[in-house]
């Protein structure tokens, strides 16, 4: 029930009981995060012929997500499943799967020209596996942290999805288990993990590692397949033989690991214009999609300068700003229901346990 409005101040609350205040750093690293996954999307269709974009993707791609669900672990640390946490897992994961996933679909329907494209709840389209993903690993969460050397385990379940190609693509299980062991490894982070990568000499190191990761990308760009980073597939799938599935998997989190801990690094921890975009990072990730597709459809990407350097910077400016848009207030506030629903009529309202306010 909503409370009711007073005409006297409140008494003021403990310390102990006011809501804990955001961690600036965190919502400037998932603004930045979702940044760079809007501008991997709207590089991909600049990559042909070009080998300078190719080597940026793949760059972008072998840290951008692992970043964005490395702290989501992190702040899962606290899933219990407890009534109200699962009833926030269903609100916050499960509803906004099922309208987008519809939505995507009839969207790409027209987008892609596939009119009887069927709307499929366990085979994620587009973006939408994330939610899937997010739902699995925090289900999950009680049991990786009851085990014993959790991360070498996600691991080595990470390393036998590469071997099985019968997963298939219910539910983008490739995705699910591949990416697992980052999730897992933010599940075990502390605070002070992430007071030692922000350190002044990790933060005077992270620029030059990332020119010589770039360097190593424009070089590899050419001579492998950057789908390693995409986690979908297993090594069979990518024509690769099965051996190379669990070895790319463990070099694929090392470089990930390294390239995130270097971007950790250089996020700011003081509060700044986008700080408070933060907390909106998910109706930019849902969001951003449909200008993605719709730029396609559209022809924005054809004309010759768009393929050009300035036509990529231009393209990443374009969408760094349009994913900012769609993570302010006002966004939030209009797709809220969408989004975050409060569904207070699906869940009975439980009492409070004795002993307990």
């Amino acid at each position: 029930m909503h409370e009711q409005l007073v005409t006297v101040a409140p008494p003021e609350r403990p310390a102990a009981q006011r809501p804990a205040e955001r961690d600036a750093y965190f919502d400037n690293t998932k603004y930045l995060a979702i940044v760079l996954v809007a501008v991997g999307h709207a590089w991909e269709p600049l990559r042909d012929g070009s080998r300078g974009v190719s080597a940026l993707y793949l760059l972008v791609y072998a840290f951008h997500m692992p970043a964005f669900i490395v702290v989501s672990g992190y702040f899962s640390r606290n899933f219990d499943a407890a009534p109200q946490r699962l009833r926030r897992l269903v609100t916050g994961l499960v509803v906004p799967y099922v309208v987008f996933e519809t939505a995507y679909t009839f969207f790409t329907r027209w987008t892609d020209q596939v009119p009887d494209r069927p709307v499929s709840l366990l085979d994620p389209l587009y973006l939408t596996w994330f939610l899937v993903a997010l739902f699995v690993w925090r289900l999950t969460t009680p049991l990786w942290q009851r085990v014993r050397h959790p991360v070498p385990l996600a691991l080595a379940v990470a390393m036998l999805a590469t071997l099985t190609p019968s997963i298939g693509d219910d539910l983008d299980l490739q995705r699910v288990l591949q990416f697992l062991p980052y999730f897992v490894l933010g599940l075990c982070l502390k605070p002070e993990h992430f007071r030692l990568v922000r350190r002044r000499a990790v933060r005077l190191a992270a620029l030059p590692v990332f020119a010589v990761a770039l360097a190593l990308a424009y070089w590899a760009v050419p001579r492998m397949s950057g789908a390693w980073f995409y986690h979908r597939d297993s090594a069979q799938e990518l024509g690769a033989p099965a051996w190379s599935g669990p070895v790319m998997t463990l070099v694929a989190f090392g470089c990930s690991l390294v390239l995130v801990g270097c971007f950790l690094a250089l996020v700011t921890g003081r509060r700044t214009w986008f700080t408070a975009l933060g907390a909106g990072t998910l109706y930019g990730y849902l969001l951003h999609g449909f200008l993605v597709q719709g730029a396609r459809f559209w022809g924005w990407y054809g004309p010759a300068w768009v393929h050009e350097p300035l036509g990529a910077a231009a393209v990443a400016l374009a969408a760094a700003s349009a994913v900012t848009a769609l993570c302010t207030p006002p966004v939030r506030r209009a797709l809220r229901g969408l989004v975050e629903p409060e569904m207070r009529w699906a869940f009975r309202q439980h009492a409070a346990q004795p002993g307990r306010t």
